[in-house]
């Protein structure tokens, strides 16, 4: 089951009583073009409080300082930290100007880069975290690669994988190639989200200014979404780590992670 709740911190203050009352009241104060894009069935139960830690706010403050780096390298503010238990496993912030390559965006880079290191195409035990939504091509290879988690701080609403186009939260493509694509990953949304801003305010006032104007980046709770249940019991369990184990095993030989593949590398 994928909720999503669309509000802002007024909203959200409202919908946390018990009522489907109050709920309704939050739903119908979200501006019309919120609107058409939230999915709040009034009968579900309200979303837990994310569960974050001072690990996920270390790695933010990672992300944000690189997103500010990034800025001032002349690349669009993104920055990107790929985290494996308590360790960092790669981290990037765009590459686009650097490398003359639309395609080298900060999470597409961070990934690549993990995948080499960790000699593997999945990456099923990972975390990413980004200073701001990734976009629907970057939500994109965090579904192919199977990161379980994504933290994010900047909601977009134009261009996100989750707030504008259902890449993140899209789940017929596990049930349609479960042998390829895991369930949809957890997301944190929002996360630090002002301390973002903050950073990219201090950096440069007026081209912020000209962003925020746009509406490109989206500041507070925002879209907050729960789109694998941590405590899921049962057959349920049992069935998704077996076809995990699966995908890494067996699947991941035919076009992912062929030994003949790797022998066939050019130089």
């Amino acid at each position: 089951m994928v909720i999503c709740v669309s509000v802002d911190r007024e909203d959200y203050s409202i919908a946390s009583k018990n009522s489907v009352k109050n709920r309704t009241k939050a739903y119908r104060s979200v501006t019309s073009h919120d609107r058409q894009r939230t999915m709040w069935p009034l009968e579900a139960p309200l979303m837990r409080s994310p569960q974050t830690d001072a690990s996920d706010r270390k790695m933010m403050m990672r992300c944000i300082a690189l997103s500010v780096r990034s800025a001032e390298e002349g690349e669009y503010p993104y920055g990107v930290v790929i985290r494996r238990a308590d360790q960092v496993v790669s981290e990037s912030i765009n590459r686009v100007a650097h490398e003359h390559d639309v395609t080298r965006h900060a999470e597409v880079v961070a990934i690549s880069r993990a995948q080499k290191l960790l000699c593997t195409t999945s990456l099923d035990d990972c975390i990413i975290y980004a200073n701001a939504e990734p976009c629907a091509f970057c939500s994109y290879a965090i579904r192919e690669s199977r990161i379980k988690r994504v933290v994010y701080g900047l909601r977009s609403p134009h261009m996100g994988g989750v707030s504008k186009w259902n890449v993140l939260t899209d789940e017929d493509l596990s049930d349609t190639m479960p042998e390829v694509f895991a369930p949809p990953p957890e997301i944190i949304a929002g996360f630090m989200s002002h301390e973002a801003e903050q950073a990219l305010l201090a950096w440069n006032p007026l081209i912020w200014e000209i962003v925020r104007r746009r509406g490109l980046y989206g500041v507070g709770l925002g879209t907050a979404v729960l789109s694998r249940e941590p405590d899921v019991v049962g057959r349920r369990r049992l069935t998704q780590r077996f076809m995990a184990l699966l995908r890494r095993t067996v699947f991941d030989r035919f076009g992912r992670n062929s030994r003949r593949a790797l022998t066939n590398t050019p130089d």
